[in-house]
Parts: C-alpha cells; sequence; structure tokens
C-alpha cells in the first residue's frame, strides 16, 4: 500500500515533467467562469489522498506569487512553497471565459479516495477555497460540477 501511494504521489508531482510515466493518461480540466464582474481569477488545482492529505500540484491559473496565499487551501496545503508550482502556471482566467488544461495522471489516482480540489481567488473579490472538490473516479470523468463563487462549471475527462 505505501508503495502504491508513493507511486501515485510521484505520478502528480512529475505529472508534467514525465508525460511518459508508466501507467498514466492524459486527463483534460475544463474549467468555466462565470460573469462575476472583476478582474481575471486565479485558480489553483491539487490533489489530496483518502485523508485529506496534500500530495501535489497539478496546475496553477495565475502568475503573480503575491496573490497565492489567497488561495487559501492550496496555500496551506503547500505552505506557500513555489516550487510546488515551478513549470505548472499560466495566466489568469477572465470572467465568463473558459480554461482547458490537459495533463498525464497516473491511473492508481483514480478509484483510490484521491479528491481534486480548485481553489479560486479574484482581486478585490472574496476568496473561494475548495470552490471545486471532485473525487477522482472512472465515473465523475465527464460530469459537470458547479463551483461555489466564480466557477459557474467544472470538468475533468479522462
Amino acid at each position: 500500500m505505501r508503495t502504491k501511494s508513493l507511486l501515485a504521489m510521484l505520478a502528480v508531482t512529475t505529472a508534467l515533467t514525465i508525460p511518459t510515466f508508466a501507467m498514466a493518461r492524459e486527463v483534460t480540466f475544463t474549467t468555466n467562469m462565470r460573469n462575476y464582474g472583476g478582474d481575471g481569477a486565479y485558480l489553483a488545482y491539487y490533489v489530496t489522498d483518502a485523508r485529506g492529505k496534500y500530495v501535489g500540484s497539478l496546475w496553477m491559473a495565475g502568475g503573480k506569487a503575491r496573490y497565492y496565499e489567497h488561495l487559501s487551501g492550496w496555500y496551506r496545503a503547500t505552505g506557500g512553497n513555489n516550487g510546488e508550482i515551478n513549470g505548472i502556471t499560466g495566466a489568469s482566467v477572465g470572467a465568463g471565459r473558459s480554461l482547458k488544461v490537459t495533463v498525464d495522471l497516473a491511473d492508481t489516482l483514480f478509484d483510490a479516495g484521491y479528491q481534486l480540489h480548485i481553489d479560486s481567488a479574484v482581486e478585490d473579490m472574496r476568496d473561494s477555497p475548495n470552490e471545486i472538490v471532485v473525487p477522482l473516479t472512472s465515473e465523475s470523468s465527464g460530469q459537470k460540477v458547479k463551483g461555489t463563487r466564480y466557477i459557474a462549471e467544472f470538468s475533468y475527462a479522462r
């Protein structure tokens, strides 16, 4: 069991740096934003295990590190370690826009109790930690999930 957890953790933390990782497949995240009337949203995508323990970061939308503390679930889980997102950042996402990101995830993360979290934050507006929390399961693939504040809907496809 411990080896399986280590393998899954390595697969998450190296998802974009080792695209040919054994037993991994492409997963596409689609995030549609509401017309919330503010600046571009920062989004942090990260995974926790069945006990809620942080496993790894998958994507960060928003490039100014000074705002990362507003992604409080991610920030607390990582201790604000920007090294967790080296090479996996992109632009913030504007109101009414969509973001589509494809990453390689290990098959061992699916149907094993892992969850994908998305925190969101918009300048001069309320932060939204854990705006999306969805289990990484075969059954959840393709299912649309509504956000609580800035995200209209989110889905992932394997």
